[in-house]
């Protein structure tokens, strides 16, 4: 009984300490990506607003998000960096809809559907 207690603290502190230093470390690799950012970069914000990096100082950046429109942010919003090789969405959407298409069903016509059914 008296080993009970501290195998009990034990077992409840050692993931909560591992979640910790998770934690930390991805709060560390977040830091290191938004001290990177430099001119020129495509970026997301934690809004997911996307723009491109135009002007930047200690604190702020500056996203061009249209031609000609500029906006000024927080650095500590800016959520991720976009690889320059990263395909858009709609390719994506492209894509998919290609697959679908050569998936569905082909629809018959109606003169079609009266010939099969009067085969018999």
């Amino acid at each position: 009984m008296e080993i009970l207690f501290p195998l009990l603290l034990v077992a409840l502190f050692v993931p909560m300490f591992l979640g910790v230093r998770r934690q930390k470390r991805e709060a560390q690799k977040t830091a290191d990506m938004q001290d990177s950012i430099k001119v020129g970069d495509q970026v997301v914000t934690t809004s997911g607003l996307y723009g491109t990096v135009v002007d930047l100082d200690d604190t702020t950046v500056d996203l061009e998000i249209a031609e000609e429109v500029v906006t000024t942010w927080l650095r500590q919003a800016i959520r991720e960096v976009r690889a320059e090789n990263e395909t858009t969405d709609e390719t994506v959407t492209d894509e998919a809809a290609i697959d679908e298409a050569a998936d569905a069903p082909v629809e018959e016509s109606t003169q079609q559907t009266e010939t099969r059914l009067t085969k018999d």
